[in-house]
């Protein structure tokens, strides 16, 4: 399973604005990936082409082996009619259910499941609606600051749980959370602006397995180096 982004050069339309120029990177097999740097620099852009939601780019996005790409992001919404775990439920197939009971429980929104998505605090909309995807067929899935808003402890076990359940499938993770970025993913694709070259430089996280047990040093060399490439 394999994405590749070869030359892509972009620029916002009606502007002179040049997002990428002649950015290439890579994706290569399952686990958790991120796209990391400073705001403004494209993380969102080139996430939502890789996700075939953003053409008009010169360059090519090749896939072997993931062609079922969703994205989602942290301002996603429920309809406001009913009660969210019926929303979630009445798109669910029922061998599917089980599943679903178990990343309500670990997701920590079991209390929350009658109540509509307006009543939901932003880290319960947050998970919430990440569940919605986790239930889809997907080879790759798009978390665009999907944990936004969420306590730290719980978004390790999330992020752990998500590794743990899919081990086939490639999550491309978007956070600010250098840290957590450091710890969890096993490759960081670290976004430069478009006058630097390369634009976008990949190192290695530490890909850990559990939240609780890891060796800072090994975390803050990965930060170190994320600082250094940026």
């Amino acid at each position: 399973m394999q994405i590749e982004c070869q030359n892509i050069s972009f620029q916002y339309p009606h502007t002179d604005i040049h997002v990428f120029d002649q950015l290439n990177c890579r994706i290569d097999g399952a686990g958790f990936h991120a796209l990391f740097g400073p705001s403004g620099l494209g993380k969102t852009t080139l996430a939502r082409m890789i996700a075939r939601e953003i053409n008009g780019y010169s360059g090519q996005i090749l896939s072997d082996g993931t062609e079922k790409i969703l994205y989602t992001h942290n301002m996603e919404r429920f309809p406001g009619w009913a009660g969210i775990g019926d929303i979630i439920s009445s798109t669910t197939q029922a061998s599917d259910l089980k599943f679903l009971d178990t990343l309500v429980d670990t997701f920590g929104v079991r209390s929350c499941m009658n109540a509509r998505f307006s009543q939901l605090s932003l880290g319960q909309k947050n998970r919430a609606n990440l569940i919605r995807y986790l239930l889809q067929d997907f080879d790759m899935l798009v978390m665009d600051e999907s944990l936004a808003n969420v306590d730290e402890t719980t978004r390790g076990r999330i992020i752990i749980t998500l590794k743990t359940l899919f081990p086939g499938k490639i999550f491309l993770y978007i956070s600010h959370n250098m840290l957590e970025v450091a710890k969890f993913c096993r490759q960081v694709i670290v976004l430069r602006s478009a006058d630097k070259s390369p634009q976008a430089q990949s190192i290695f996280g530490q890909d850990l397995m559990d939240a609780e047990n890891f060796s800072m040093p090994h975390v803050e060399r990965t930060m170190l180096e994320m600082v250094h490439v940026s």
